[in-house]
């Protein structure tokens, strides 16, 4: 976390999901202060996606979740996207048969700031110069990697406070895995403060200040990142090490 900031953006109490009659998120409590990337671990169907999409109101939940003290709890999606708050989601969820510069622009949908948007615009293209070199081509056609760098460029055409990201890293090169993560943390630096979800604990650990592991929907562990990296539990179960 950058020196100065200390306050709190987001916090979660005891955070409620149910899918039908299946209880699937059982009372999480988590914080991610101003300026850090926190990130979220755990094995497959722990709860992971559902957290992200209850945080953006996608689902419904029980609990409360604040920003700066505000509730997010009763608001819509479209609400919680104007407070800055920007999930942007597993699996990419682009528009394929439209162009990678309009795809980008769905992202801005909701502001009103013209001369903002063509900037944020110019800065998306700075940071993937390919989007820049495809920005009209149609977003189906992108190989895996850059719908990956049009799903993130367009959530920060939104203008996120806190920046939701959910498995970045899935079905990509190592490589382009090294990319998108690099820019992670310039993004984290630019003061974009970052929640992630990732599959790869690895990743997480090493890129977040703080983390939180979740199991079948509970919180069954929590620290910095760098302590759980040497937790004999977090490297057996986890990081594939005894």
């Amino acid at each position: 976390m950058r020196k100065g900031l200390k306050l709190e953006f987001l916090k979660i109490t005891d955070l409620k999901t149910f899918y039908g009659k299946v209880l699937i998120l059982k009372g999480v409590n988590l914080r991610v202060e101003g300026g850090e990337i926190v990130s979220v671990i755990g094995p497959n169907g722990a709860g992971k996606t559902t957290l992200l999409r209850a945080i953006s109101r996608v689902v419904t939940s029980f609990g409360e979740i604040s920003l700066n003290g505000d509730s997010l709890t009763g608001l819509s999606s479209r609400e919680v996207i104007q407070k800055g708050v920007i999930h942007c989601p597993e699996g990419r969820q682009l528009f394929p048969k439209m162009g990678v510069r309009e795809n980008l622009l769905m992202g801005a949908f909701l502001r009103r700031d013209k001369d903002g948007v063509t900037s944020n615009l110019e800065h998306v293209y700075d940071l993937f110069p390919i989007l820049r070199n495809r920005k009209k081509q149609l977003a189906g056609t992108l190989s895996g990697g850059e719908q990956q760098m049009l799903a993130i460029g367009r959530a920060i055409m939104s203008k996120p406070t806190i920046l939701m990201l959910d498995e970045p890293s899935l079905g990509l090169a190592p490589l382009l895995i090294e990319n998108i993560f690099k820019t992670i943390s310039q993004l984290n630096q630019d003061g974009i403060t970052i929640l992630l979800v990732e599959q790869n604990a690895s990743l997480a650990l090493e890129i977040a200040q703080r983390t939180y592991v979740l199991e079948e929907g509970n919180i069954s562990g929590e620290g910095l990142s760098k302590e759980l990296l040497e937790d004999p539990n977090i490297r057996e179960s986890y990081l594939g090490m005894a």
